[in-house]
């Protein structure tokens, strides 16, 4: 009898092992998790050229056209205008800062810097990084110490200091930070322009879209270290996503992201892969969530009009 018993609670114990590991999983109300859409769409006109992922599953796209801001549900797909645009106003690179939900926005010509709160869109901080005209200030990476800008026309980067809760700087305290070391700097050509940080900040990747080169740049001092990728070049090099050792290179004109693998002390580096997809149309600038990367298509290869479609689409990385 003993012997029955255990043998028809082993027998009950692996059937419902083999039903927990079969099942499908769905939710509470039995109803399977939709998938991320592959497509989120943009508001028609909006030309876009930044993007950021912000908390839980928000995305956020920065509009060169008038400086507005879209906000936008990865798993949804759906969004609406978060900051109105205005005339004269420009959204190039945006930034995030978790630990006071802040968004970041590089000015473009305009030489300015703006701060919103990512949640209601509340203008927060405006600074005048520098003098508008002969500048563009393109993107821009958080990091715990400071906000970092970069000006594809200037051999210099500006910094807001930032405090250990992430406090925004006075306008009076932004910092210009030359580039030095082997940075090199190509007159009438588009320079600086994506930027990425190490996890601690101590260090800075920025790409250089004319010469295709990498840097390693310090970041309190600007000093600049060409990163070693054994003669292979990053023209048309973009938006940066660093996570680990591994840094994503958006190649703007090229339609395609170079996935670089960097030692540890980020002086070399190897292009182990290229992500291309029928979906990209002139992107810029990427994020990651997970095992997807997203990436924004500006389409800078047409003539913008109120009428032209523009899009964010995820891709596997």
């Amino acid at each position: 009898m003993r012997k029955f018993r255990v043998l028809s609670i082993v027998t009950a114990f692996l059937l419902l092992t083999a039903v927990l590991f079969t099942a499908v999983p769905v939710s509470a109300a039995g109803v399977r998790p939709r998938p991320f859409p592959d497509t989120i769409p943009l508001p028609n006109g909006f030309q876009p050229e930044g993007i950021v992922i912000g908390r839980g599953l928000s995305i956020y796209a920065g509009s060169l056209a008038n400086g507005a801001i879209y906000q936008a549900n990865l798993r949804t797909g759906e969004g609406d205008i978060l900051v109105e645009g205005e005339e004269g106003l420009i959204a190039v690179g945006l930034g995030y800062d978790r630990r006071t939900n802040n968004l970041f926005v590089s000015g473009g010509v305009g030489g300015d810097a703006r701060v919103y709160d990512a949640a209601t869109g509340e203008l927060l901080m405006s600074y005048q990084l520098t003098a508008p005209g002969n500048t563009f200030i393109n993107d821009v990476i958080v990091t715990w110490h400071g906000a970092y800008f970069t000006d594809s026309y200037n051999a210099v980067m500006y910094r807001l200091p930032l405090t250990r809760n992430g406090r925004l700087p006075d306008p009076q305290d932004v910092e210009a930070i030359p580039l030095t070391g082997d940075f090199e700097f190509v007159p009438g050509g588009f320079n600086a322009n994506g930027i990425a940080s190490t996890f601690l900040g101590r260090y800075l990747i920025i790409v250089n879209s004319t010469t295709g080169t990498l840097y390693r740049v310090d970041a309190d001092s600007g000093e600049a270290l060409a990163i070693d990728l054994g003669g292979e070049t990053l023209t048309n090099g973009d938006g940066l996503v660093l996570r680990g050792r591994t840094l994503y290179v958006v190649r703007n004109a090229l339609n395609e992201v170079a996935v670089v693998k960097l030692n540890g002390r980020l002086t070399s580096g190897e292009v182990v892969d290229t992500i291309s997809s029928d979906a990209f149309r002139f992107p810029t600038t990427a994020d990651l969530l997970g095992r997807s990367l997203y990436v924004v298509n500006a389409r800078f290869d047409v003539t913008p009009t109120p009428d032209t479609e523009y899009e964010i689409v995820r891709v596997s990385r």
